[in-house]
């Protein structure tokens, strides 16, 4: 079978959330099914590391699409044609954008709808188009996967879309991540907070992340409990905001803060792992990677009590409204201050995070892509 495969969020030292999605996932898929042959289609040069296999065949369709009007020009028109020159059979998305144009069957991977309920949260060109497209993309899809029950739910009742057409595909967690020793907890200490304990949080400085209330509520926590402790923002200053601006001005320990950008593996490792606690405020996530990983180095979490999250960590993670300054700022404190909940918490949470793996993501998205076929009634008969 010719299966074309949208990789254009594998971007070398760049992958976020969908593009590590597709990187853990399709390297597996590729190798455990040798017999197929997978037509990766990027939008610009590619990445030696991401031809997974001798079954794998690059493709390159420019120009690279990183704005509305090239979303139309290469899902459009640029993508029906390719998939029809190249005789693919079907059709994966792992970030759910699709060739609206094309009848080649096709499973897309829709993440979360947060562009739905908070709009104002993206640039506006971006929000019109996947408030536009999106739900034509999950009605002209095959068959749709997602990753948590929560946005599984949500899509179904949003888009008015059969729920048993869609699949979970919960994320997994990489190798690296997995308790650190007490020299290795140190040195974190040391590298990242001059030596004190720190809370982290990870992921792009996003309006949905909720870190100008995180900002202000470790701030609150500190005028109230004065102590020594740090917090450690990692991620990419993707939207700095006036909301995010705003929130910076008014915190009065900006010495106690420190924003580290994008970390590799081995160093974000590092920074979860030597954590006194994850703090995870996302108003809106699909499943909130972060939290698993987490969860796999034994380090407590203080999540948002909102979407996805108390499905994802259970009972390894103490909650917080994410719309209050004063409940943030109150799990904070609690965390901080009873090392007896961040043990339980780190025990559970070790335990929870073993049901997500890549292996079992790879599994279930081939599985998925698989009722894909019986629904479009495609064979998946074999071509290397």
């Amino acid at each position: 079978m010719r299966i074309a495969v949208n990789t254009r969020l594998l971007l070398p030292d760049k992958l976020e959330g969908i593009g590590w999605f597709t990187h853990e996932t399709m390297q597996r898929v590729v190798k455990a099914h040798p017999e197929h042959e997978f037509l990766f289609l990027f939008d610009r040069a590619y990445d030696k590391r991401f031809v997974y296999a001798p079954n794998v065949t690059p493709v390159v369709m420019g120009p690279p699409t990183r704005h509305p009007l090239l979303y139309r020009l290469w899902f459009d028109w640029l993508l029906p044609r390719k998939l029809k020159a190249l005789k693919a059979d079907a059709f994966i998305s792992p970030d759910g954008f699709l060739a609206l144009r094309s009848n080649v069957p096709t499973l897309a991977v829709l993440h979360d709808l947060n562009f739905e309920h908070y709009p104002e949260d993206l640039p506006h060109a971006y929000s019109r188009y996947y408030r536009r497209y999106f739900p034509l993309f999950a009605r002209h899809a095959t068959r749709l996967a997602t990753v948590s029950e929560y946005s599984r739910r949500d899509i179904a009742q949003r888009y008015e879309v059969n729920a048993d057409r869609i699949d979970v595909v919960y994320n997994g967690v990489g190798p690296a991540f997995a308790p650190l020793s007490e020299a290795d907890r140190a040195e974190a200490r040391t590298t990242l907070a001059g030596g004190a304990p720190y809370f982290v949080c990870v992921g792009s400085i996003h309006p949905r992340k909720n870190i100008a209330r995180l900002l202000l509520a470790f701030d609150r926590m500190l005028n109230e409990h004065p102590s020594d402790l740090r917090l450690v923002i990692v991620g990419e200053r993707f939207w700095w905001d006036d909301r995010l601006k705003e929130a910076w001005e008014q915190v009065r320990h900006k010495d106690q803060v420190v924003f580290t950008g994008r970390l590799g593996q081995d160093r974000l490792r590092l920074a979860v792992g030597g954590a006194l606690a994850l703090v995870f405020p996302s108003y809106f996530e699909g499943f909130g990677i972060p939290v698993a990983e987490a969860m796999r180095c034994g380090v407590p979490v203080v999540a948002a009590e909102a979407t996805s999250l108390p499905e994802v960590a259970g009972d390894a993670a103490h909650y917080c409204d994410p719309f209050s300054v004063q409940d943030i700022a109150r799990a904070l404190h609690t965390v901080a201050g009873d090392a007896a909940l961040r043990e339980q918490l780190g025990a559970v949470g070790r335990r929870r995070s073993q049901r997500y793996t890549w292996e079992n993501a790879a599994r279930d998205l081939w599985g998925s892509f698989e009722r894909m076929c019986a629904d479009a009634g495609v064979q998946l008969r074999a071509t290397r």
